[in-house]
C-alpha cells in the first residue's frame, strides 16, 4: 500500500468498510450484537476463528473503524477505544501493574490520574512514587526492581513540562519495565511517543481528538500484544468500551484535527509571545517560547508546533488571576482543553484540586497559574477578550 501522509491518513485510514456503493462516509452501527449463520459460524465467531463480530463489547465495525483511523496516526500496530481519558490510563495501569509492583509517575500530572494512583491503584498493593519526570537521574533513582511501568505526560497539565521520551523510554526497558504516556495535550499532530521508544500512547480522545466538546472517549495505541491486553482487561471485562456513536463522533474529529491543530497551535504561539511580552503577566508556560526549560527538547521531540495549550501567572497572584477568569467574555470557563473554542481554567481548583497543595506546588502549578486552551477562532479576537479582561 502506498505511504500516505498524516493529513491524507487522518480522513481516509480506517475507513475500510466505507466503499463507492456504500457512500463516502461509513455510518453507525448501533447492534449490541451480530448474527450467525448456523452453529459453527457461531463457534467460530466467539472463538475468534473467523473474525465476525459477535457482541459490541468484544467488538464493534464503527468502534473498530476509529480504532484503526487513531492507530494509523500514531504509527501503531494497534489501538483500542474506551469510554473516556480516564477509563484509557486507568485501564494501562491496572492491566500492567499489581499487587506488590512498583509504578513511577511525574509530579506535575493531571489531577485525576493523581487521584487514581492514590486512592485506587495503592489500594491493590501497587506503590507509586511521583518524580521529576524531566529530570532522568530522579528518575533513574526513583526506579526498582519492582517497577513494571513508568508513566509520563508530555506535554504536562498544566505546566506543558517537556519529557524527554526516549530517555524514559531507555530508563524503564533498562529495568523491564513499560513506558507508557499521556499525549493529550500533543495529539498525534504534533507528537508520536512510539517512535521515541514509548511503548504504549494514552490520549483522552475527548479533548483535541474529538475536538468539538460532544462526546467523551479514550485511546491506548501500542503493538498488537499490549493493547489486546488492555482491550481484554479494561473493554472486555471490565466493560469499559466506547459507544458506536461516539466512535463515530472521534472519527469525525481525528479527519479534521491537523487542520484544527495547526490553526489553535500557532494562535497559541502568537498569545504566548503577547502574553510574555506584556508587563501585566508574572510567567507564561508554552514550549515553544524559548524561556521555556523544555524548549530546546520540544524542538525535537515535537513536530508541526507546540499544541494550543498555555499556562500562565498574573502579576497580583490569586486575586488577579481570578479577576482575569472572571472577566473573559469569549473565553468559556471550562475545565476541557482541545475544544474548537478556547478555554479558560484555574487549575489549582478545577483540574488539580484533588492534588495535595504541597505535591502541587512541587510541580510547579501555583494558585495563580491559569491554563488557557486555544480554539480555532481568529487570536485577534482572543487576545482582545484577555486584553480587556487584564485591564478590567
Amino acid at each position: 500500500m502506498t505511504e500516505r501522509r498524516l493529513r491524507t491518513l487522518a480522513v481516509h485510514a480506517g475507513d475500510a468498510h466505507a466503499t463507492a456503493k456504500s457512500g463516502t462516509e461509513a455510518g453507525v452501527v448501533f447492534s449490541n450484537t451480530f448474527l450467525f449463520d448456523d452453529a459453527e459460524d457461531a463457534r467460530a465467531s466467539v472463538s475468534g476463528e473467523s473474525g465476525h463480530y459477535v457482541y459490541t463489547r468484544w467488538g464493534n465495525p464503527t468502534v473498530e473503524a476509529f480504532e484503526r483511523k487513531l492507530a494509523a496516526l500514531e504509527g501503531a500496530e494497534a489501538a483500542v477505544a474506551l469510554a473516556s481519558g480516564m477509563a484509557a490510563i486507568y485501564g494501562v495501569i491496572t492491566t500492567f501493574a499489581s499487587a506488590g509492583d512498583h509504578v513511577v509517575a511525574p509530579d506535575a500530572v493531571y489531577g485525576e490520574t493523581v487521584r487514581a494512583l492514590d486512592t485506587r491503584i495503592k489500594r491493590f498493593g501497587v506503590d507509586v512514587t511521583y518524580v521529576d519526570m524531566t529530570n532522568t537521574a530522579a528518575l533513574e533513582a526513583a526506579m526498582t526492581p519492582r517497577t513494571k511501568l513508568v508513566w509520563s505526560e508530555t506535554p504536562a497539565n498544566p505546566t506543558l513540562a517537556i519529557t524527554n521520551l526516549r530517555r524514559v523510554a531507555e530508563v524503564a526497558h533498562a529495568k523491564g519495565a513499560l513506558a507508557a504516556t499521556d499525549s493529550t495535550f500533543a495529539t498525534p499532530f504534533h507528537q508520536t511517543p512510539l517512535a521515541h521508544g514509548i511503548d504504549l500512547v494514552v490520549h483522552s480522545a475527548t479533548k483535541a481528538i474529538g475536538g468539538h466538546g460532544d462526546a467523551i472517549a479514550g485511546v491506548v495505541a501500542g503493538t498488537r500484544e499490549t493493547v489486546e491486553r488492555v482491550r481484554k482487561d479494561v473493554a472486555r471485562a471490565a466493560g469499559a468500551i466506547l459507544s458506536p456513536m461516539n466512535a463515530f463522533l472521534m472519527s469525525r474529529g481525528l479527519a479534521t484535527l491537523p487542520l484544527r491543530a495547526k490553526a489553535a497551535s500557532e494562535s497559541a504561539f502568537e498569545l504566548a509571545r503577547r502574553l510574555e511580552a506584556d508587563p501585566r503577566i508574572e510567567r507564561v508556560y508554552y514550549p515553544g517560547l524559548e524561556s521555556h526549560p523544555g524548549h530546546n527538547l520540544a524542538k525535537t521531540q515535537m513536530e508541526g508546533g507546540f499544541g494550543a495549550v498555555i499556562a500562565f501567572e498574573v502579576k497580583g497572584g490569586v486575586e488577579a488571576g481570578r479577576a482575569l477568569y472572571d472577566g473573559v467574555e469569549l473565553l468559556a470557563r471550562a475545565v476541557s482543553v482541545g475544544d474548537l473554542r478556547s478555554l479558560i481554567t484555574h487549575s489549582a481548583t478545577t483540574t488539580h484540586a484533588s492534588v495535595p497543595r504541597e505535591q502541587r506546588l512541587r510541580a510547579g502549578i501555583s494558585d495563580a497559574l491559569v491554563r488557557v486552551s486555544v480554539g480555532i477562532e481568529d487570536v485577534e479576537d482572543i487576545w482582545a477578550d484577555l486584553d480587556r479582561a487584564l485591564s478590567a
